[in-house]
């Protein structure tokens, strides 16, 4: 199972939201690069990077500090945030950067999820961003009228291979994970889930250890990592990576 490191970039610095509030915000960096680095230092394989100002805005904004961080380690780095057009997807396709993250066009876009299948095959992750059940959208600012298990069906018939699963409400509350959620949508599923929300201990990624076998692929861990509840090294002896 892959750990992923998370470095959310607004206004050009790292920092860790609560439940997506953007007025609720930790500043863990002043320059994602350099996170990056030191997340690779001790040890990561796998990067995830989110643009927050771009997804808010609807498109990218920090597109040339994601290829700067692609550019600077040696790992893979997968990255999301305000990509809603074709031309976005083609963007990032000519850049250093390996996976893509997709999130509200996937929903409101058919034509535009096709053609991000087409383009990224399976590099391409869809973000399924649920709270209550119910997806959102929009950098997780409105709800939409589709439920996550049937959004995963939606993708599933779509040709996507990997969705990443939060649970909004406990993303960034230290909390633990929504493994119910989480185990019930890999049954309903053969598509590879990563885990992400409320991971906040070793015990966390033990319990999502044991949904390997479901076809949980990885998961995701941001405030955890940067308040030291655990370190890379743990985590990887932990998941078996």
């Amino acid at each position: 199972m892959r750990l992923f490191p998370a470095i959310d970039i607004q206004g050009g610095r790292c920092v860790r939201l609560r439940r997506g509030d953007f007025a609720d915000v930790t500043v863990f960096g002043e320059d994602p690069v350099e996170v990056a680095q030191y997340w690779v230092s001790q040890g990561a394989r796998f990067l995830h990077v989110v643009d927050l100002d771009g997804a808010k805005d609807g498109e990218p904004r920090n597109l040339e500090l994601v290829r700067s961080i692609a550019w600077a380690v040696k790992i893979p780095v997968q990255y999301g945030g305000g990509i809603r057009t074709r031309e976005a997807l083609e963007l990032v396709r000519d850049s250093p950067i390996q996976r893509l993250v997709v999130g509200t066009s996937a929903l409101l876009d058919a034509a535009l999820l096709q053609a991000a299948v087409e383009l990224w095959g399976s590099c391409l992750v869809v973000a399924v961003d649920a709270e209550r059940g119910w997806v959102k959208t929009h950098g997780w600012k409105e709800r939409s009228t589709m439920r996550a298990a049937d959004f995963v069906r939606f993708l599933e018939d779509a040709g996507v291979a990997e969705i990443l699963f939060t649970d909004i409400s406990r993303d960034g509350m230290m909390r633990g994970v929504n493994l119910e959620g989480i185990k019930a949508l890999a049954e309903d599923s053969a598509l590879g889930i990563i885990a992400s929300g409320g991971v906040t201990d070793l015990d966390d990624l033990r319990t999502l250890k044991t949904l390997e076998p479901l076809g949980v692929t990885g998961v995701i861990a941001g405030r955890a990592l940067y308040e030291r509840r655990f370190t890379v090294a743990e985590a990887l002896e932990v998941l078996g990576e």
